[in-house]
């Protein structure tokens, strides 16, 4: 028998010699790629979002071909898995050039004499059917494949040392399914980098080179032919966790889905984001622990955004945390959705800077009828009952709707519309017109983002900037907005408990034990719960509802939203109370007697010049004229079926007319009375009522269809 194995052993010598001799003859060796080259082209399938401060907030895969993390340097690969893989497939790695002769000739023998023959692919060989897929990949058995991988694992060795081969075995290297090399399946296997496998673990690793496919029991059984008899015992449990990626979703923090879903769009990429991985987890936990509260038959979705007031970086962005939510992936925090009555500080900002009202001035809080092109409009407050007269502070302060839609008559839509969008309210993309008087009711919609840039324009006393979400984001142009004494005024108004005390109790979870101002607002038929509020530090935004759209349950403005921005607020001035901003000059208190609205006596803060003593109803001798038909905003229909001298508006006015005239358009109409009559051209007009000194007491803007 002896004999017998003697001649076929170099009858397979002759025929390997020959067979390489021709291959070398017959092939030009492959290109070879540049190793350093080779490790750049190498992509990930993920791509990664960091925290300011470099720690990882998500990971999201975006190539679906082959899974795979960050190429591994071969100091950060694990000796043990080095030398468990060279023992286990290619024992005199170290000295041959790429073929094992000698494996060869035992392998051709053993298939010469009929045994079942034995793998005499290199690791050299084998990398290089990772390399040029072509050739042939480990399991291939031709003879014309092995031969061309014998002459590329030649091309190989002669241009990369082998310290560079086996780190580039291991990138390359298949596991199991879809994921290809040593760091994916380190941490799908066992949560962890390549460097901190031990030898067990790493058996079973190479034990899965061999065979991707075989099942925990199989794998166990092989790695132990690997290992010491004693080791064996804790195989079952390290081959348990082989069939999926578990240890891939465990180092996946997942605090911020939604945002990387946006900024994470190619393989590799890395993206350091203003995030603040503390700040962000606070906002999580606070809004998972409201929503676990209220339950996901009340509100099943909520999001919450924290800005830096300073550098209007972004500290944390959650579009929502799951739960009950049947729109998980949504983004609530960058999702349009109706504003409710949380615009109405940026209305009354408005009309305290053109010192048209003051905190101290006077809103009729009680039933009004507004005529527009869809019909009567008649605002109702939240909880369908009035107050009637109401100083602006009050207003504000207790969300009245009433009084909001008056100081709007007093604005003019367009103005309020163009003023939301010098804040930042992006998708306001229609003119005033469009949205009507409701407009200072929130009836338009917004995002998050956008709410909480505009608290913050408040915050920073009218300057407003770009929000920053990547720390490599330059500042933006800044600009003024908003006269820094009115938003002074509006700030000091939203952070005075006792002036929203009729609305929201004494002790809300609006107030906290330092100064904050705070918004909230709620949408029609309950869909949208706000709360928005800032410190001098922080501006803290908050939206609880349902994502689809279905009205919530028993959530009003302090039970939805609130809870969450004030356990935010706590946390973010844990160890420096929040302040009030710097009081801008120009402002100054004084002492206000009032006679009418039941408020009494109490100081009150005005822009220089329009401080008064005392407020009290005006005598009807006194009161301003002013028009009320048309309505501001009114949009009328012209018929071309009827004649048009017999198509006309009728003015009504308010007040003592003697001595006051009517212009549209620039263009005099003749002495004001009620009863005169307007021609209905098509086309945008305004109306005008001009006193005998040519000044405009009153202007009406209509449209005519």
């Amino acid at each position: 028998m002896e004999p017998i194995k003697r001649r076929a052993g170099l009858a397979a010598f002759a025929l390997i010699a020959v067979l390489a001799g021709w291959v070398a003859w017959r092939t030009s060796p492959p290109p070879v790629p540049d190793f350093p080259a080779l490790r750049q082209q190498f992509a990930p399938s993920e791509a990664w979002l960091y925290d300011r401060d470099g720690r990882l907030l998500d990971a999201v895969r975006v190539d679906f071909a082959m899974r795979r993390l960050g190429w591994v340097p071969r100091d950060a690969i694990s000796p043990a898995l080095v030398d468990t893989l060279v023992a286990a497939e290619d024992r005199r790695f170290g000295w041959h050039g790429g073929v094992d002769w000698l494996a060869l000739a035992a392998a051709l023998r053993d298939r010469l004499t009929g045994h079942s023959p034995r793998g005499a692919s290199t690791l050299t060989m084998q990398l290089a059917g990772f390399v040029w897929p072509e050739i042939g990949r480990p399991g291939r058995r031709s003879m014309w494949d092995k031969l061309r991988q014998m002459r590329a694992a030649w091309a190989i060795e002669d241009r990369w040392s082998k310290r560079q081969i086996i780190e580039a075995y291991l990138n390359l290297a298949p596991f199991r399914g879809e994921t290809q090399g040593v760091g994916a399946a380190a941490a799908a296997l066992y949560a962890k980098p390549p460097a901190a496998l031990d030898r067990r673990e790493a058996a079973v690793m190479v034990t899965l080179l061999r065979n991707p496919a075989a099942s925990p029991a199989e794998l166990a059984r092989r790695a132990c032919r690997l290992l010491p008899a004693a080791d064996c015992a804790v195989l079952p449990a390290l081959t348990h966790n082989a069939m999926d990626d578990a240890g891939l979703r465990a180092l996946d923090p997942a605090l911020a889905p939604h945002l990387a879903a946006h900024m994470l769009t190619a393989p590799g990429m890395r993206v350091t984001t203003t995030l603040d991985a503390r700040v962000q987890d606070v906002a999580i936990t606070a809004l998972r622990h409201q929503l676990q509260g209220l339950g996901p038959r009340r509100a099943r979705d909520g999001a919450v955004v924290v800005v830096d007031n300073a550098t209007g970086r972004v500290l944390a962005y959650v579009g929502g945390v799951g739960l009950g939510s049947t729109a998980a992936q949504v983004d609530g925090a960058a999702a349009p959705r109706q504003a409710g009555s949380t615009l109405k500080p940026q209305l009354y900002a408005q009309l305290i800077e053109r010192k048209w009202l003051t905190a101290a001035s006077i809103l009729d809080d009680s039933p009004v009828q507004l005529d527009t092109a869809s019909g009567l409009y008649v605002p109702q407050n939240y909880d369908n009952a009035f107050m009637g007269p109401v100083s602006v502070r009050r207003a504000l302060a207790n969300s009245l709707n009433v009084p909001a839609v008056r100081a709007l008559l007093l604005d003019g839509v367009q103005d309020f519309r163009d003023r939301l969008a010098d804040v930042g309210y992006a998708g306001l993309d229609q003119d005033g017109g469009y949205y009507g008087f409701s407009l200072a009711l929130g009836s338009a919609e917004v995002t998050l983002l956008d709410q909480a840039n505009a608290y913050r324009t408040l915050a920073n006393l009218g300057r407003w900037s770009p929000l920053r979400l990547r720390m490599d984001d330059p500042p933006g142009v800044s600009r003024q907005v908003i006269d820094p004494r009115a938003a002074w005024i509006v700030g000091d108004i939203l952070a005075d408990a006792g002036a929203r005390a009729a609305t929201f109790g004494v002790d809300s979870a609006l107030r906290l034990p330092f100064w904050a101002a705070a918004k909230t607002g709620t949408s029609k038929a309950m869909r949208d719960n706000w709360c928005i509020g800032y410190s001098d530090r922080y501006t803290v935004a908050v939206w609880v509802g349902n994502l689809e759209g279905d009205p919530m349950r028993a959530v009003s403005g302090t039970s939805g939203a609130a809870p969450v921005w004030r356990d935010v607020m706590l946390a973010l001035h844990r160890d420096r109370a929040g302040q009030q901003p710097p009081r801008p000059a120009g402002i100054g208190m004084a002492p206000v007697q009032f006679q009418t609205g039941g408020e009494g006596r109490r100081t009150e803060w005005f822009i220089a010049g329009t401080a008064q003593s005392v407020i009290a109803a005006v005598a009807p001798f006194a009161r301003r004229p002013h028009l009320t038909n048309p309505a501001p905003g009114a949009v009328y229909a012209w018929d071309p079926d009827i004649p048009g001298s017999h198509q006309a508006i009728g003015v009504v006015m308010a007040g003592d007319p003697a001595g006051l005239r009517l212009a549209l358009d620039g263009q005099d109409l003749g002495p004001a009375a009620s009863g005169v009559q307007v021609p209905l051209i098509p086309g945008a007009h305004i109306l005008t009522l001009i006193d005998p000194g040519g000044r405009a007491l009153d202007r009406v803007r209509f449209t005519v269809r």
